[in-house]
C-alpha cells in the first residue's frame, strides 16, 4: 500500500527551496513595509519621494513573486505524480481553480491600483475609502486566496501531491501574514481618521 512518502519526495532540494521562497516573500514585504512606515527607509533611498519608493517596492515584490512561482514549478517537476491527479476531472478542476485564482488576483489589483496593491498605505499613500466591491465582497484578501487557488490549480494540473503540500504552506503563510497585516493596516487608517477629526475641530 502506497504512502504519502511515495508521492512527496522530501529529499528533493527544490522542494525545500520552494518552501523557503514561499515563506520568504511575505516575510520580506511585511518587514520592508513596516520599516518604511516607522523609519521611511525606502522613501529615503529615493530622495524623499514616497511614490517612487512604493513603485520600487512594487517592482521588487512582483519580481520575487515571479521567482517564487518559477521555483514552485521546477519543484513540481522533480516530484512524483499521483495517478488519481492525472485524469480529465483533475485537469478540469485544475483549470477552474487556476482561472478563479487569477480572476481574484487581477480584479483585486485593478480595484486597488498599484499603490493600493503594493502597500502604499505604509508609505502614507492612503486610499480615499475602503474598497468593498468585487472581489472584496467575495473574500477579505482576494490576492492571497487567489494566489493560493492558483498554486493548488498548478499542483493538480501537474498531478503532484507535493504541490498540494506546498499549497498548504502557502495558505498557512498567508494566514499568518494577514494576522499581522490586517490590524496594522487598520491602525494606519484609524490614525488618519483621528487626525482628520482633530483637524476638523481646529477649523471650526
Amino acid at each position: 500500500m502506497s504512502s504519502i512518502s511515495d508521492y512527496v519526495d522530501l529529499g528533493q532540494p527544490m522542494f525545500w527551496l520552494s518552501v523557503a521562497s514561499i515563506v520568504f516573500n511575505p516575510t520580506f514585504w511585511n518587514t520592508a513595509a513596516r520599516s518604511e512606515y516607522h523609519n521611511k527607509t525606502i522613501t529615503k533611498l529615493f530622495g524623499g519621494n514616497s511614490l517612487y519608493g512604493c513603485y520600487a517596492l512594487a517592482v521588487t515584490i512582483f519580481t520575487i513573486g515571479i521567482i517564487r512561482d518559477s521555483i514552485y514549478e521546477r519543484a513540481l517537476r522533480t516530484q512524483p505524480t499521483h495517478p488519481l491527479l492525472t485524469g480529465p476531472v483533475s485537469n478540469a478542476l485544475a483549470l477552474a481553480l487556476f482561472t478563479s485564482g487569477n480572476i481574484l488576483v487581477l480584479t483585486s489589483m485593478y480595484a486597488l491600483g498599484i499603490t493600493g496593491t503594493y502597500l502604499g498605505d505604509y508609505f502614507g499613500i492612503l486610499m480615499d475609502e475602503m474598497v468593498t466591491g468585487f472581489p472584496f465582497n467575495i473574500c477579505s484578501a482576494p490576492m492571497y486566496y487567489g494566489s493560493t487557488l492558483s498554486f493548488l490549480g498548478s499542483a493538480l494540473w501537474f498531478g503532484k501531491p507535493a504541490g498540494v503540500v506546498l499549497t498548504g504552506v502557502v495558505f498557512v503563510v498567508y494566514k499568518i501574514a494577514l494576522r499581522f497585516e490586517d490590524p496594522f493596516t487598520g491602525g494606519i487608517y484609524a490614525e488618519r481618521e483621528r487626525k482628520e477629526k482633530i483637524e476638523g475641530k481646529k477649523s471650526r
